[in-house]
């Protein structure tokens, strides 16, 4: 059954790019050209070494596998069954140990509150009905010191014009009616989520993106995309 703080459609589109999550030329590049630079921005902040890590709205798993890679026992969630099933069928080719469940968040915070050293919630937030309650999920699964890694588009007419109309209508990077504006959040918006989930917010950095040459930073500009860290107090 699909959890509530879920939309069908959401599901359906993203299950409808399964079958090429992991062709870095596809519609998924974009993620395959940001997954690096996020994966980064994680290990800096977290020892991944035996971290216990959930990565919820896990996709086809890209930071699933980097973070493995990098030392951490890994679960990945997603509501999108192909997606999922793409990601299980990718470990053939990797090598690598992840846990991988259809499962929502919710559920997954009640089945282990308070059990990962890290939790990732990437490009996720912006497609739920209900952002609070997938923060609050995401700070249950937080041990006492844990920290929630976040990415996300923010609200501004930049973003309207990088992310709806450069994306999905000029270059064509991702299928049309992927993002809707209204549900951006400004990074103050997602703060006092946050907040009121009892996490600290930590850092809030800019994700620049260069579709040309396919370059990503990390940047102090947080006008389209930008990332977090908030951590749950000891």
């Amino acid at each position: 059954m699909i959890a509530a703080n879920a939309s069908p459609e959401e599901i359906a589109r993203f299950d409808s790019l399964a079958a090429r999550w992991w062709d870095p030329d596809g519609e998924s590049r974009p993620l395959h050209d940001l997954n690096p630079v996020r994966a980064a921005y994680i290990a800096a902040r977290v020892d991944l070494r035996d971290a216990k890590v959930a990565d919820v709205g896990c996709g086809g798993g890209l930071l699933s596998e980097a973070l493995t890679r990098a030392g951490a026992k890994v679960i990945g969630i997603d509501l999108g069954e192909k997606v999922i099933e793409t990601a299980r069928l990718h470990l053939h080719e990797s090598n690598l140990g992840v846990d991988y469940r259809v499962q929502s968040s919710t559920e997954l915070a009640a089945a282990e509150p308070e059990s990962f050293d890290a939790v990732c919630c990437m490009e996720l937030i912006e497609h739920v009905p209900d952002p609070a309650a997938l923060v609050n999920d995401l700070a249950a699964m937080l041990k006492p010191g844990g920290r929630l890694f976040m990415s996300t588009i923010n609200r501004t007419p930049a973003a309207f014009g990088a992310a709806i109309v450069g994306a999905e209508y000029v270059m064509r990077m991702l299928p049309r009616g992927t993002h809707h504006y209204a549900q951006f959040l400004k990074p103050s918006e997602l703060g006092r989520l946050l907040r009121h989930a009892g996490l600290e917010l930590e850092d809030v950095s800019g994700l620049g993106y260069n579709p040309l040459n396919r370059k990503a930073w990390l940047s102090r500009v947080t006008a389209v995309n930008y990332v977090l860290s908030a951590q749950k107090p000891a």
